[in-house]
C-alpha cells in the first residue's frame, strides 16, 4: 500500500495487517486507572500524618519560638517525606525498585511544596487572625487552608515527576 507523506509530499511503501488480522487499538503500558482514587486514600492518610506531626510540633514549639508554627511545618513535613514516599511507591503509582533515585525526586516534589508552604503561612495566619476571633488557632487553621493547596501541587509533581515513566518519556522523545 502507498501512503502519502504531507510534510515531503512524497509517496512511501506501508505495511498493511492482513484481512485476516484483526486490528486492535494500542494497550496503554502500566494502565492505572485508579491511581487518583489511590492517590486520595493514601493522601488522606499521610494528610492524617503529616498534619498530626505539624499539631505536635506546634504544640511543643510555639512556647520556645516566636514562630514556631513555621519551624514546625518544616520540620513535619521532613518527617513525613518518607511515610508519604512509601505509601505512593507502594500504593498508589506502584513502581518498581529505583528507590533512591525515587525519594531524591520526592523530596524535590515536597520541598517545592515545603517551601510555598512555610512562605505563606505566616500571611494565612496574619488573615485569620484579622478576619476572625481564632487568635491562637490561627496556625493550625492556616496549616490546614495551606495542606488544600499542597496536596495539588504533590500529586502532579508526583505523578510527573517522582514517580513518572522514565522509558515512555524517553521513548516519546525519540
Amino acid at each position: 500500500m502507498l501512503t502519502h507523506n504531507h510534510q515531503s509530499g512524497s509517496y512511501s511503501a506501508a505495511a498493511v495487517a492482513p484481512a485476516h488480522e484483526e486490528i486492535s487499538p494500542p494497550v496503554q503500558k502500566n494502565a492505572r486507572p485508579f491511581t487518583l482514587i489511590r492517590y486520595l486514600i493514601v493522601g488522606a492518610c499521610n494528610t492524617v500524618f503529616g498534619y498530626g506531626c505539624f499539631a505536635l510540633f506546634t504544640l511543643l514549639l510555639t512556647p520556645l519560638l516566636a514562630y514556631g508554627y513555621v519551624a514546625a511545618s518544616l520540620l513535619a513535613n521532613l518527617f513525613s517525606i518518607t511515610f508519604a514516599f512509601l505509601g505512593y511507591k507502594w500504593f498508589v503509582f506502584r513502581t518498581k525498585g529505583n528507590y533512591l533515585k525515587e525519594w531524591i525526586r520526592c523530596v524535590g516534589v515536597y520541598t517545592g511544596s515545603m517551601i510555598l508552604s512555610a512562605a505563606s503561612l505566616p500571611f494565612v495566619v496574619a488573615l485569620i487572625r484579622r478576619q476572625t476571633s481564632y487568635n491562637r488557632s490561627a496556625p493550625y487553621i492556616a496549616g490546614a487552608v495551606v495542606l488544600v493547596f499542597s496536596v495539588l501541587f504533590s500529586f502532579f509533581g508526583h505523578r510527573h515527576i517522582s514517580f513518572a515513566d522514565r522509558t515512555r518519556t524517553s521513548q516519546s522523545a525519540r
